[in-house]
């Protein structure tokens, strides 16, 4: 797929709304988001150049991935064309997992922004200028990959990606307009840490290294990455939502029932994927055990 390609159907997608019209941007989503002061004229054209910011970045981490690993990865010469794709595709992916992951942290535990007794408002209602970019450019990067995966599909991952990058962009989206909940999205964005040793394990299993101690140590690393990241997290991600479920109760109704409804079919299938992880790492050490 030409990157060119992902370029113009973001930008079509994202054109389907009137960015300066808040009851109609982003079409039928959009109208189910209370019509208030938050999205401004103003903050949606800001919030329009961060999301073409994070398509922009994924093409140019796309083109960098395919440079430098020709340079330096003897072996990258030797793959497929399809292989290749989805090399790069994985490294504007590690890239967005890293930048994701270090702002969602730092939002939600460095600064003060949700701490318990830091303001008057209400958790659920707690935003600021950079969270807000944070998800922006993170609905740019969820665009660009999402045309990816449906123009290659299903190369690039099956229908159940597909449901993945929908939920985020709809649960991201809503809360950017909004302004609510972003507390909860910036949760589920931290997840994307485990995102890294998921695309190791596949480069080192397309470079041949499967049997190395890296591989190894990756998978032991990615199983106890996700049973934190996106295991426990998700737990006390629906521990928070319980224990406020009074501030919870005043977002917005699309907004209060996707919350509902979301992070369960996330979490279900984090468990799905938590899964294949926990066989496929039995697996493997089960083999480095009996080749010793």
């Amino acid at each position: 797929m030409g990157l060119a390609t992902v370029w113009s159907g973001c930008f079509l997608i994202l054109l389907q709304g009137n960015w300066m019209g808040f009851s109609v941007s982003f079409g039928l989503l959009a109208g189910s988001v209370p019509s208030n002061e938050f999205a401004t004229p103003r903050k949606e054209i800001q919030w329009l150049v961060f999301v073409f910011s994070g398509v922009f970045v994924c093409v140019v981490v796309y083109r960098l991935t395919a440079i430098f690993s020709s340079l330096f990865l003897k072996g990258y010469g030797k793959l497929s064309k399809a292989q290749k794709m989805e090399w790069n595709n994985r490294g504007f992916s590690t890239f967005h997992a890293i930048f994701a992951s270090l702002a969602s942290f730092y939002l939600l535990i460095l600064s003060n922004i949700f701490n318990k007794d830091s303001h008057e408002e209400l958790v659920i209602n707690r935003s600021s200028t950079l969270s807000n970019s944070v998800l922006a450019i993170s609905t740019g990067y969820f665009l660009a990959d999402l045309m990816m995966i449906l123009w290659n599909f299903p190369a690039l991952g099956g229908l159940e990606y597909v449901l993945h990058h929908l939920l985020s962009l709809f649960s991201i989206i809503q809360s950017l307009l909004s302004g609510q909940g972003q507390i909860y999205i910036l949760m589920i964005l931290f997840t994307e840490s485990t995102t890294p040793f998921v695309n190791l394990r596949w480069h080192l299993d397309v470079a041949g290294l499967k049997r190395s101690k890296l591989y190894i140590w990756n998978g032991i690393a990615l199983f106890f990455g996700w049973l934190v990241a996106r295991i426990f997290l998700f737990m006390f991600f629906f521990i928070h939502i319980w224990t406020h479920f009074d501030e919870v109760k005043k977002i917005f109704p699309m907004g209060f029932y996707s919350l509902l409804v979301v992070p369960p079919m996330l979490a279900m299938m984090n468990i799905f994927w938590f899964w294949k992880i926990a066989k496929g790492l039995f697996k493997t050490l089960s083999k480095a055990k009996h080749s010793k």
